[in-house]
């Protein structure tokens, strides 16, 4: 089964473009297989609160790190308000096999969408390994090895390690766009055609 997840606050960005090309190849490799689609944007995912800690710390001191367990940790209604919330959530990462992230950078980091996301589901100890996870990014400017912009690049770095650290995944493929305020910033304007290239080569890989 592929997620696939958008947080772009633009209805129409160069992130959705990308998850889209992908998405539209996955799906044409893996006719018949199961397809979820959230907009993190458009339908925002609540903030954690502090019945969602309680559950956590339930999982940690209990030392529970079966998934299908987490609903043990319930005993108040506010708990139960918050398991009822992420359940469905975490439930359609644990049927994935692709879990398809659209995002762009936002102040060199994530969208505080995708963020709300991640804490939800995320729980001590977890491991989604046998899972692969696929982001597609715009940027507005150059972050790529080599760049002066690369040790601001804290998407990706902080996505990989995000998975790795909390989900167990290191099968992360990052599919990105970039130096997409060419198209904007009249000091950026003589970087359009790099821009356009970049764009052409991201689309490409998201399409294979």
């Amino acid at each position: 089964m592929l997620l696939h997840l958008d947080a772009s606050a633009r209805r129409t960005s160069f992130s959705r473009e990308l998850s889209r090309a992908y998405a539209d190849a996955w799906r044409a490799a893996h006719p018949g297989e199961g397809y979820v689609y959230r907009d993190l944007a458009a339908d925002p995912v609540p903030h954690i609160t502090e019945a969602w800690t309680e559950l956590c710390d339930h999982v940690l001191r209990h030392e529970i790190t079966d998934i299908s367990r987490y609903g043990e940790a319930v005993s108040t209604p506010a708990q139960n308000e918050a398991w009822q919330t992420l359940k469905p959530l975490l439930d359609e990462v644990v049927a994935a096999d692709v879990v398809l992230i659209g995002t762009p950078m936002y102040n060199y980091s994530i969208p505080s969408s995708l963020k709300a996301w991640l804490d939800q589901i995320t729980f001590p100890k977890m491991s989604l390994r046998g899972r692969r996870f696929v982001v597609t990014s715009a940027r507005g400017g150059a972050y790529g090895p080599g760049t002066v912009r690369e040790p601001m690049d804290y998407q990706e770095r902080y996505l990989r390690d995000f998975f790795k650290g909390h989900f167990d995944v290191e099968d992360v493929t990052f599919i990105s766009t970039e130096l997409a305020n060419a198209l904007i910033d009249p000091r950026l304007s003589h970087l359009r055609e790099q821009h356009e290239e970049s764009r052409r080569a991201a689309l490409k890989e998201a399409s294979k």
